[in-house]
């Protein structure tokens, strides 16, 4: 979920095009948890195989990224690793929401009411098979995954820093916080999409985020936006109560830093300077290989017709799509390397 920066960042619509030949590097939690929010039938139930395993994911994986892949941009998907320790009672937080937001669906489900899908939303989870079936599908059609060793926006905001991805892929403002100088948001969910519960269709573009740009537009540095996203609340902090995102700002700008905010304000954040350190020093990896690879048709029909139940007719389109886009890019870069 992240710091809820939206209403002091600067963002600008992109078109898909705007990013071919970029490499981005996607936060493969955050994606994750929008296919399994997004992808549902119309009473909020997952997709799923014959066995009960949730699907929803794999389908997202599938087709929004064959269409990244055919707009000429070479994704790189970032798996979180351990959690830092201090991070324990955010994700506990999380579990409880999403165990009350299933039993909700479960009973408005029942009732036919027309909160089902939104309660279904909430309650998406992340659980090791559904993680390992993604790494395997991405495997197959020859997209490269890093495993960070802790947090992923962390290590994909380095993969960008070290000028090995041009931006992050993920909705969440994070990335800025741990330096990425660009952030692509909405890039896995490009497209018209409906609104829930209503007969409402929008139109939904990438928007480009430049951490200098912020930066300069705000009139603050790097460590100042995180102390702003600590008095609002981060993955790590609850935040003050009544403070958003343009108090925060203001705070910060008066003050320099979260100290003297606190001060003002009697309040307190625990362990801020650690938490300050963490979206500063992250622990990453510089161990890593990026290589996209042709898709393998064969064992991806096994996988998801014969293990998942997916349609051969539909998977052998979208194949013919990837295998074409995959070799175009693949000419085009063996066309510049040197």
């Amino acid at each position: 979920m992240g710091a809820d920066l939206r209403d002091i960042i600067e963002k600008k619509e992109i078109e898909l095009k705007e990013l071919f030949g970029k490499t981005i590097a996607i936060d493969a939690y955050n994606t994750l948890y929008q296919f399994l929010s997004i992808i549902r039938q119309p009473d909020g139930t997952p997709l799923m195989d014959s066995q009960g395993s949730i699907t929803s994911h794999l389908s997202g994986l599938l087709y929004r990224t064959t269409n990244l892949i055919e707009s000429g941009i070479k994704p790189v998907f970032v798996f979180d690793g351990k959690p830092p320790e201090f991070k324990a009672q955010t994700i506990k937080e999380r579990a409880e929401i999403r165990d009350a937001a299933e039993k909700r669906w479960i009973m408005a489900r029942t009732l036919g009411e027309e909160d089902a899908f939104k309660y279904a939303q909430a309650s998406s989870k992340l659980n090791s098979q559904i993680i390992g079936d993604a790494k395997t599908l991405l495997g197959y059609m020859g997209i490269p995954c890093i495993q960070a060793p802790s947090e992923g926006e962390a290590q994909a905001a380095f993969m960008a820093i070290n000028g090995d991805a041009d931006a992050v892929g993920s909705q969440d403002y994070d990335a800025l916080l741990f330096g990425a100088p660009k952030l692509v948001r909405n890039l896995t969910i490009t497209g018209r999409r409906k609104l829930p519960g209503k007969n409402i269709y929008i139109d939904i573009k990438p928007e480009m985020l430049e951490l200098n740009s912020i930066l300069d537009t705000l009139n603050i540095t790097s460590k100042q936006l995180i102390d702003i996203a600590m008095l609002i609340g981060t993955d790590y902090n609850d935040g003050i109560k009544g403070i958003g995102p343009k108090t925060a700002l203001k705070l910060i700008q008066k003050h320099g830093a979260i100290e003297g905010a606190l001060a003002e304000l009697n309040e307190s954040v625990e362990n801020f300077d650690t938490i300050r350190e963490s979206f500063l020093y992250p622990e990453i990896t510089s161990t890593y290989e990026i290589d996209w690879e042709k898709p393998e048709e064969a064992l991806i029909i096994k996988f998801l017709c014969d293990q998942h139940d997916f349609s051969e007719e539909r998977v052998e389109k979208v194949l013919e799509r990837l295998i074409e886009a995959s070799a175009q890019k693949q000419k085009t870069l063996d066309h510049w390397s040197p």
